[in-house]
């Protein structure tokens, strides 16, 4: 089995990682997937496949740990946000390489999770602020811009309507590197600013991180 985590958080959030080990078979013997399902994975080629039924089976198995018995389907809504059909909680997920990671939460949230990757730095500018380049420090410099990256990540996808530029529209609070922590995050669009919590930590060489909405 690939189940790695499910941990219940102090905010009440689940989050879940998932290492993907299975062939498709496994997950489809697995779980009940409705037509709309169905359909969307039929439009899915590759590791794609792999990576879409985790995500739905990891959602499945935290959802059986709270005590829920039946399946819910896992939808998406007109910005290609994932939603819970039949639920009020929020949902996000992430993949990369052999993980995957899921965060239930009963407020907007978002989580990513990125394996360590050379040509992140390649990236650094288009999505790095002056001020949040400025607290890089040379020995931690990769991991550092890991961290900051996968904050705007799960902003994104806490915001959910896209059309966000991760260099103007999103700002993390300057932070000092460390394996875990947490900082603060905002998203400011049209004249409107969204308050997050940021929270991170590293798992080997893969870093994970997850918001919280600051409004309670």
């Amino acid at each position: 089995m690939g189940l790695l985590l499910i941990k219940r958080l102090e905010s009440g959030a689940t989050i879940g990682l998932w290492r993907m080990e299975e062939a498709p078979e496994f997950f489809l013997q697995s779980i009940d997937l409705q037509t709309v399902e169905l359909e969307e994975l039929g439009k899915l080629k590759g590791r794609r496949i792999v990576e879409w039924l985790a995500c739905r089976y990891l959602v499945h198995e935290m959802l059986l740990a709270q005590g829920h018995t039946d399946r819910l389907p896992v939808l998406k809504d007109e910005y290609g946000k994932p939603h819970l059909c039949g639920s009020p909680l929020h949902l996000s997920f992430s993949h990369s390489h052999d993980l995957v990671a899921v965060i239930l939460a009963n407020q907007p949230t978002g989580v990513d999770i990125q394996a360590l990757v050379e040509k992140i730095e390649r990236l650094a500018l288009k999505f790095m602020r002056e001020d949040e380049l400025a607290s890089l420090k040379n020995h931690t410099r990769l991991a550092h811009l890991h961290f900051y990256w996968g904050a705007k990540e799960a902003l994104y996808k806490a915001y959910g309507r896209r059309e966000l530029d991760f260099r103007q529209h999103i700002r993390i609070q300057p932070f000092d590197y460390q394996s875990v922590g947490n900082t603060m995050g905002q998203i400011m669009k049209d004249g409107e600013v969204w308050e997050f919590e940021v929270f991170f930590e590293r798992f080997w060489d893969y870093f994970l991180v997850w918001t919280k909405s600051a409004i309670t």
